[in-house]
């Protein structure tokens, strides 16, 4: 089956909080990556993910899942197309990637991640 769920994003006001509190409970592999200000967690077999600062401080902290696309550009248009709203452009995460975050019709965020190279 194509389109995997890839990456599962923590976006939380007090990620400093977050990344004691997994790293305490949990047996997660935890690697700061300064130049983004974000935490990614390696969990050995599995999806992995990430800790980072909430892009909008007032809504709830929260996991957040990405879906690995061949054509994050193309899928985002085709998601707006069909309906959905686009929370984040296409961004590009250097040396790794781009991402968007939409909005589906029920009202669901989910992000679109295409993969570098």
């Amino acid at each position: 089956m194509g389109n995997p769920f890839v990456h599962l994003d923590l976006q939380t006001n007090d990620p400093e909080k977050a990344k004691a509190f997994y790293g305490k409970l949990l047996d997660w592999e935890l690697t700061p990556m300064p130049e983004m200000d974000y935490t990614m967690i390696g969990v050995g077999e599995g999806t992995g993910g990430g800790i980072g600062r909430n892009p909008d401080p007032s809504s709830p902290n929260q996991w957040m899942a990405f879906i690995q696309v061949d054509d994050v550009a193309g899928k985002t248009k085709q998601a707006k197309d069909l309906g959905a709203a686009i929370v984040m452009e296409v961004t590009e995460i250097p040396n790794i990637g781009q991402f968007s975050v939409i909005t589906d019709p029920t009202g669901a965020r989910v992000g679109l991640f295409q993969a570098k190279g």
